[in-house]
C-alpha cells in the first residue's frame, strides 16, 4: 500500500466549493418551484437572489475547473479510452451490483495515471462537459432572459430554456445523492471523504501497476 497525492488543493477548493453551490441552488431551486406553498423552505424573492447569486458564482467556479483542468494537467483524468471501455463498464457494473456487497476486491483503485474508474470517469466527463455547460448557459439565459432566442420550436424562447433548466437541475440532483452515496463505498466509510479533504488517497501498489500498463 501506498498513499498518493491525487487531490492538489485547487481541486479541493473547487469540489467543496461546487458541492456548496449545488446545494445551495438545489434548497432555492426547489422553494422557487414550489412557491405557492405556505412558508415552505426559502421565500420566493430571497431564494431567487440566492438562487441567481450561487448560480453566478457555479459559472465562474465552472470556468475555473475547465482552466485548471486544462493548465495543471488534471483534464488527463477525462480522457477515455474506447479500447476494451465496454468490458470495463461491464465488470465495474457488476461489481457495484454484486461484487461490493459480497465483499469481492474493487476491480479498479484511483492511481496516479487514472483516478477515476471507469463507471466515475464515463459520467464525470457527461456531467462536467456536457449537462454542466447547459444547465450554466440556460441558467445564464433565465438570469438575463434577453439573451434567449425570441422563440424555440415556434414557443417562447424563455420557456423551453427553462424546462431544460429544470430538467438537468433535477437530473443532477439525483447525482449529486448517488455521487455522496458511491463516497461512502471505499476501503472504511469515510475513507474517501477524508481523501478529499486531505488530498492523500491509500493505493493498491499493485493495482496501480496494472492500471499504468493498460
Amino acid at each position: 500500500m501506498k498513499k498518493l497525492y491525487l487531490y492538489p488543493l485547487w481541486v479541493r477548493v473547487w469540489h467543496w466549493t461546487n458541492a456548496a453551490l449545488y446545494l445551495a441552488l438545489i434548497i432555492t431551486g426547489i422553494s422557487m418551484h414550489y412557491a405557492g406553498a405556505e412558508n415552505w423552505l426559502v421565500p420566493f424573492d430571497k431564494a431567487r437572489l440566492i438562487h441567481n447569486t450561487a448560480g453566478i458564482f457555479l459559472t465562474l467556479m465552472y470556468l475555473f475547473f475547465l482552466s485548471g483542468n486544462l493548465f495543471f494537467g488534471n483534464g488527463k483524468h477525462y480522457i477515455i479510452k474506447l479500447k476494451g471501455l465496454p468490458q470495463r463498464l461491464i465488470k465495474q457494473t457488476r461489481y457495484y451490483l454484486y461484487g461490493i456487497f459480497k465483499g469481492e476486491p474493487h476491480p479498479y483503485h484511483a492511481g496516479e495515471t487514472l483516478k477515476f474508474n471507469p463507471l466515475q470517469q464515463i459520467t464525470y466527463v457527461a456531467i462536467m462537459y456536457l449537462f454542466t455547460p447547459f444547465l450554466v448557459v440556460s441558467g445564464l439565459m433565465l438570469i438575463f432572459p434577453e439573451t434567449a432566442p425570441p422563440t424555440i420550436f415556434g414557443v417562447g424562447g424563455v420557456w423551453p430554456v427553462a424546462i431544460l433548466h429544470t430538467v438537468i437541475a433535477y437530473f443532477l440532483t439525483l447525482f449529486m445523492f448517488g455521487h455522496i452515496y458511491l463516497g461512502t463505498t471505499g476501503s472504511t466509510i469515510g475513507a474517501n471523504f477524508k481523501s478529499m479533504i486531505s488530498g492523500w488517497e491509500t493505493a493498491d501498489e499493485q493495482s496501480e501497476a496494472i492500471e499504468e500498463k493498460k
